[in-house]
């Protein structure tokens, strides 16, 4: 959920590792990955990546294949999944204020002049978080960051 709060729109922490978690799994996309090797990857307590995995799983991010071989991987491609897919999976709908949840009665929303202009904003917020996909969140990844496989050798002179 994307709270308000210091004058900063930030994401639920759990949306925050959704998206650290697929970022790691779309960096090898052809990989089934366990939940405790993912955790040790990412650096998320391991119950709580348990937990954003299931989630992310339910809402067809990711698929889940049990056994000796299995694990968890993205469901489509990485181009195709983006940031909102993620968000609203762990969290549910985007909505910055209450009144725009759904779910929620704020007793005055037939007469409240913000309404309009704050689904404005929300629809914009939406809009962009959809228009970043996992493919680019792979992109430019801090070199202590990447995998072993990721690391240019250094050239020689």
């Amino acid at each position: 959920m994307l709270s308000w709060g210091a004058g900063v729109i930030r994401l639920s922490r759990l949306a925050d590792y959704g998206i650290v978690i697929v970022t790691h799994l779309a960096r090898q996309p052809e990989r089934q990955q366990a939940a405790p090797e993912i955790a040790l990857a990412t650096n998320i307590p391991q119950p709580v990546a348990s937990k954003v995995l299931k989630l992310l799983a339910r809402a067809d991010v990711l698929v889940s294949h049990r056994g000796a071989r299995g694990g968890y991987g993205l469901a489509r491609g990485a181009d195709v999944i983006s940031v909102a897919d993620v968000v609203e999976a762990v969290d549910g709908p985007i909505a910055l204020t209450t009144c725009l949840d759904e779910s929620d009665d704020c007793g005055i929303e037939a007469l409240c002049p913000a309404r309009a202009n704050w689904q404005q904003v929300n629809d914009a917020i939406r809009d962009a978080l959809k228009r970043v996909s996992l493919a680019e969140m792979t992109q430019g990844i801090p070199s202590a960051f990447l995998l072993p496989e990721e690391r240019q050798p250094l050239a020689k002179a």
